[in-house]
């Protein structure tokens, strides 16, 4: 990841984050049930925070707490990187529909 601004496209848990970052900043149980409402199963505690963890490491997204609660966000390098992925995506998957 990093400057490659690539996301890991397996089960395309990051490239979901990244979009729904992209939208607003959200916190890890918002993450979670906006996949939710897209996927038809809420991702555990277990899937989302290490995918966040991973993502923040390589420098995609970034951390503000408010109170208790951490909220997520894109850096510039995650918006990069989203474009970069939804360019996969569309090869991957254009001849497909």
């Amino acid at each position: 990841m990093g400057k490659d601004y690539c996301c890991d496209m397996r089960g395309m848990l990051s490239f979901l984050i990244l979009f729904l970052l992209s939208k607003k900043p959200m916190h890890g149980q918002e993450i979670a049930l906006e996949i939710g409402k897209r996927k038809g199963e809420t991702p555990s505690p277990g899937t989302i925070y290490p995918a966040l963890k991973a993502l923040k490491e390589n420098g995609m997204i970034k951390e503000k707490k408010a109170g208790k609660t951490i909220v997520y966000g894109l850096t510039e390098d995650g918006k990069k990187g989203l474009v970069v992925a939804k360019k996969a995506f569309c090869r991957a998957f254009t001849d497909i529909f």
